[in-house]
Parts: C-alpha cells; structure tokens; sequence
C-alpha cells in the first residue's frame, strides 16, 4: 500500500508540473494539486476549523456547498456538464443464484466509451427495488482484482439478497478497461471516472426495476473517493457510504482522486472531510479503521461532520462506524455495519441473510471467475465503434 501511494504520488507530481508547472503552497492564483499527504494531521485540524468560521446557519454552509460543487466540477472539467449521449446499455449472460442474478453489463458513457460492470438483481419481489452503486478501490493483484474480488462480489450478492439492485463497475484502467489497453494512472482518471459515476446513475434511472428515489452508493480507499465526490455534486444519490478514505490530512494517492485541481483553486478550498459534508442532510456512514488515514474520524473529521448535519436538523442521519483495531479494506466487520446502514435508508431486509447463528450470512453468494464477469471476449467482441486509449474522446477535453 506505503510503495502503491509513493509510486502514485512521484506520477502525480510529474503530471502536474507538466501541465502547470511546479505546484507551490505559495502558488494561490492558480488551481492547486492537493496530493496525498498533502498536510499534517494538525494542519488538517486547523483548515477544518477555518472552514467551520465560513458558515454559522444552513444558508451559509448551502452557499459554501454550492462553491465547492462547482469548483470541484470545474477542477475536474465537468464544468459545463458535457452532452449525454445515449446509453445504449448492452446486458447479457445471466447467471441465477440462491435469492440472485448476475449479468454483465455496459453502457456508453460517451458515444464509443463503454463503461463495463456486473449488475445484480434480486430473485425475490416485484420491485421497483432500491440501487446501490459499488465501486471499487485500487487493489490490483490479478487475485484480488476490482470489481472481481471476492469481497466485492459478497458485498453485491448480499446486498442483492437483502432486496436492492447493485451495480458494480470499474474503474478506468480495470477489468475491460484493461483487456483493451487502458491505463488507470491517466491524467484524466479523475474526470472520466466523476463523468461515468454520473451516467451510471442515470442508467439505474432509467430502470423501470429501480426505485429512483432510493439509489445509494459505496466504495472503499479509492471507491470512497468516488462515493463521496459523486455524493457532492449529484443531489440524486440518497444515500451514501464512503469507506476507509473520508480524512482531512490525506487526499488521495492516485491521479482519480487528486490528479485534478478539485480541492484548491483561486475561488475555493476544500478537502475530503468538507466533500464528504456536503451529503448532508442526505443519510451518510462513514467507515474508519485505526490503521490508515481514517484513524482520526472520531476525533476530527467526524464531529465536522455531523455539526453540518446539525445545521439541517438531520444530525442523526449520519453515523460514524469505526474500527481501531482494523486496517484499510472493506472487510467482513465494515460490511456488517454498511448492511445495516443501508438496510435501514433504503428499506432493505436483513432478515433475508441472517443465518441460523443469527448473523449475517454471506456464503450463499457465489465467488464466479473473473473470465465469467468480463462483459467483451472472444464470444462478445467490443462494438467496432469503441474508442480506445490513444483515440480522442468524443468531447472537448
């Protein structure tokens, strides 16, 4: 992980002084690149406690609210929102389970960008049921890979199981990214990642299976990353429940995440803590361990937090679920606590996987093998019309 965020940073700091030349603390008229440890523990506290004095009433955290969308939208160049194009979504090969369904599945992001993830559904019900969205983080080994992983596959089945249509998908660079010659580490992760969030959603909303008003959306490490920046920018997510990532000091190791000037510019400043915020008054569960950047959730990031909550009257509605003891993943014990989460925000039944000890079972769900999950292969070639990595995307860029 420690060689995984060096490697990541040293990459990071070449692109931007590529693009922008060397970026200084003193450098304030131009956007800013905040990377990874960008400052200390108490200069995370200090800033925090600098934003707190920009509000006093609800009125005045929506008008910083609304700053820091739009910046993060303009750092991330989003700003104007390009065009959709159609989704022309392609759904195939489905696989039934004890109480779900797998298929793979793909949509154009932009016309020739096909943006490729498994979509689970329940067996049990008429619906329109509630959607999750899952996204991952940058684990890489080919045995523990994405969207593949075993972990990811539980998480999505059992929530699938407990009555919610997920939808798992990759990141640039992974999966079927992957297989046709992309690169996640890209200068544009960031944006093509924040883009495909966005259209992803409005994918589940076209589903006449899917309950639009009750989408939700997890990640870890890297997925919380893009939980909480697709939580900030698109009121539609309703609930949201970043993992292993919401911290003040530390904002993101890898180009998707801090590649773009979206937490510091000439018109803003921000950090993941004050992102994380603007959920508000929308449901939120923050998942922390001892181990990693998150170990001061409780103490600093959190109460930050909840005192924006606060100002809407909706203080319980967000809910720290901290681990000491643990370290970076989204494990069996952060799960448990998501389950419950979004149990209770989106209607789901926990009753449907408690086992005979009365806890929650996740054996039922089925492992499949990466070369079930790929959407494209030999049998299902990638459209003739799909862009690749050195192809200009079909966008002003």
């Amino acid at each position: 992980m420690q060689r995984r965020v060096r490697d990541s940073l040293i990459g990071l700091f070449v692109v931007a002084t590529l693009l922008n030349g060397p970026v200084t603390a003193q450098d304030t008229d131009e956007p800013q690149l905040c990377v990874g440890n960008y400052q200390t523990e108490e200069e995370a506290k200090a800033q925090l406690a600098r934003f707190a004095k920009t509000y006093s009433n609800l009125a005045e955290w929506q008008q910083r609210a609304r700053t820091n969308r739009e910046a993060i939208l303009r750092g991330a160049g989003l700003l104007p929102l390009p065009k959709k194009c159609a989704l022309n979504p392609i759904v195939r090969n489905q696989r039934q389970y004890e109480g779900y369904t797998v298929e793979n599945i793909a949509i154009e992001s932009l016309p020739g960008l096909f943006v490729t993830g498994s979509l689970y559904r329940p067996t049990a019900g008429a619906g329109p049921f509630p959607a999750v969205l899952s996204a991952h983080g940058h684990w890489g080994s080919r045995e523990d890979y994405g969207r593949f992983r075993p972990d990811m596959q539980k998480r999505c089945g059992t929530l699938a199981r407990m009555g919610a249509i997920v939808l798992a998908y990759d990141m640039v660079g992974y999966g079927d990214w992957a297989n046709a010659g992309w690169e996640h580490r890209r200068p544009d992760a960031l944006k093509i990642q924040l883009w495909n969030s966005i259209r992803l959603l409005d994918y589940l909303c076209t589903r006449a299976d899917v309950d639009s008003v009750r989408i939700a959306i997890t990640g870890a490490s890297g997925g919380g990353t893009q939980t909480f920046l697709l939580t900030a920018v698109d009121d539609r997510i309703a609930v949201s429940v970043p993992v292993v990532m919401v911290s003040a000091h530390f904002f993101g190791g890898c180009v998707c995440e801090s590649g773009m000037p979206i937490h510091k510019s000439r018109s803003h400043e921000t950090n993941n803590t004050d992102i994380a915020a603007m959920a508000a008054p929308r449901p939120q569960l923050i998942v922390s361990n001892g181990q990693d950047w998150t170990k001061n959730v409780p103490d600093v990031e959190f109460p930050y937090i909840r005192n924006v909550y606060r100002l809407y009257g909706a203080e319980s509605g967000v809910e720290n679920w901290h681990l000491p003891d643990e370290g970076h993943d989204y494990g069996w014990s952060k799960r448990i606590g998501a389950y419950r989460f979004l149990a209770k925000h989106l209607g789901l039944s926990l009753a449907d996987v408690i086992g005979p000890d009365g806890r929650i079972d996740e054996s039922p769900v089925v492992i499949e093998k990466i070369e079930d999950l790929y959407v494209f292969n030999a049998e299902h070639p990638r459209p003739a019309h799909a862009v690749g990595p050195t192809n200009p995307l079909p966008w002003n860029w």
